[in-house]
């Protein structure tokens, strides 16, 4: 079943959020990133967009689309939200260099198609 109009939204956040680390981080090494706080913090936010837009995605889409970590997206961004002063620039890295990219041909995949022009 496809996504309704509200939950193709979400799916759209998450993986404009996506793509936004995937082109933030390209061609970044890691100690560039680490000194880099501009950067760092552009990424969190990536991170707590899709996993707010995760946690709004109805239970039933989630059980057909199990490809994707609905859980780990969604703890992930409850932990740079509540956990703000212990992130591990390591595992944000991870995120934005392997996982969040990993993401995009999935959440491509159930995205609806645009209504055509008229």
């Amino acid at each position: 079943m496809p996504p309704t109009n509200r939950e193709a939204g979400y799916i759209w956040d998450m993986l404009d959020a996506a793509r936004t680390i995937q082109r933030f981080m390209a061609g970044v090494r890691f100690e560039e990133f680490l000194h880099n706080r501009r950067l760092q913090l552009a990424i969190e936010r990536c991170v707590e967009i899709m996993g707010e837009a995760s946690r709004r995605v109805s239970d039933k889409l989630k059980a057909e689309h199990p490809e994707i970590p609905w859980g780990r997206i969604i703890s992930q961004r409850n932990a740079i939200a509540q956990e703000y002063d212990d992130i591990k620039q390591e595992r944000m890295r991870l995120i934005a260099t392997v996982h969040a990219p990993a993401l995009i041909p999935d959440l491509e995949a159930i995205l609806p198609p645009p209504p055509p022009i008229e």
